[in-house]
């Protein structure tokens, strides 16, 4: 199958979204002042997370048959360089994609401000518990606030590994293309009120082709830049090797280490030969109790190994 490519058009004579061709087909379309009264004017009370793509308000969305729902809005920066690629890239990712790992999309809007400037955004389902990344690395900030620092047990790591292992295989083995997500770190793993995790952040995916690796639509495919994070971004890819699945096992196996280490692949600690892998194959399997994030043995359960193992066959 070849990437089939929509197009976008907007029109500065009024504020409502003009058609997504494709996307259109299968998700609704809301306007400009939709998602601003949504977010309260994208306030900055509003405001949950911001990043080199644009940044994401919560929101509650009332919309035809929605009615308050709650929502996060990802406000794409069209001002950068590539990120209307981006949330073309994105959109085109999702639109056929469902899994109970996945961050689900609500809608998109391809629109323009009340000052007539472009607007692009998507909105997706709020995830009550954020990223991984706030859970593994918590801020001082929370305490300050007077707010519980967040943790999670052991059990609640190997739960989460797996839902992000679900998530991977979905998008490599069991879609009609397989989908390489490229950007695959903590800070890209939504967590829901139970702590259910969801794979998000498209805007870097690629939808591999099926054809061969000598046709020069699988060449273009790939040839696209690859930019990824560092310290999770496959080391091949530098070396401009084209996209394939194995670079987001190699970004899993890093989260993982990350995961029950509690150290960044861009720690302080990791300079010349040393990195996050060479640290913790040295400590393997002697000393693995001792680079073991201390963390994760806090809170405890009462669910036995046998009676877990059979809850993982079910998943």
């Amino acid at each position: 199958m070849v990437l089939s490519y929509f197009f976008l058009c907007s029109s500065r004579k009024n504020a409502k979204e003009i058609s997504l061709s494709t996307l259109a087909k299968s998700i609704l379309q809301v306007s400009y002042n939709t998602l601003s009264k949504a977010t309260d004017g994208f306030s900055s009370t509003n405001l949950i997370g911001r990043g080199s793509f644009g940044s994401v308000y919560k929101g509650v969305l009332a919309y035809d048959d929605i009615t308050d729902q709650l929502v996060a809005v990802k406000v794409f920066n069209l001002s950068r360089r590539g990120e209307f690629k981006s949330f073309i890239a994105e959109c085109e990712s999702l639109r056929n994609i469902r899994h109970r790992n996945l961050v689900k999309i609500i809608t998109a809007c391809s629109s323009v401000d009340f000052r007539g400037n472009d607007f692009k955004a998507l909105v997706y389902q709020f995830m009550d518990n954020g990223s991984l990344e706030e859970w593994l690395h918590p801020t001082t900030g929370e305490e300050v606030r007077g707010h519980a620092p967040k943790n999670l047990n052991l059990l609640q790591r190997l739960d989460i590994v797996i839902h992000v292992a679900c998530a991977l295989d979905y998008l490599h083995n069991h879609c009609e293309t397989p989908i390489v997500h490229c950007d695959l770190k903590p800070s890209n793993v939504l967590l829901d009120n139970e702590l259910i995790g969801h794979v998000s952040e498209f805007g870097l995916a690629r939808i591999l082709s099926q054809i061969s690796n000598n046709d020069i639509s699988a060449n273009q495919i790939s040839s696209i830049g690859i930019r990824g994070t560092v310290g999770y971004a496959a080391p091949e890819y530098g070396l401009g090797s084209e996209v394939s699945i194995n670079g987001d096992v190699y970004s899993f196996g890093i989260l993982v280490l990350e995961m029950f280490t509690g150290k960044r692949p861009t720690d302080n600690m990791f300079s010349g030969d040393l990195n996050l892998h060479n640290f913790v194959k040295m400590s393997f399997p002697d000393r693995v109790g001792e680079i073991a994030e201390s963390s994760f043995f806090q809170g405890g359960t009462d669910e036995t190994p046998d009676q877990y193992r059979v809850r993982v066959q079910k998943l």
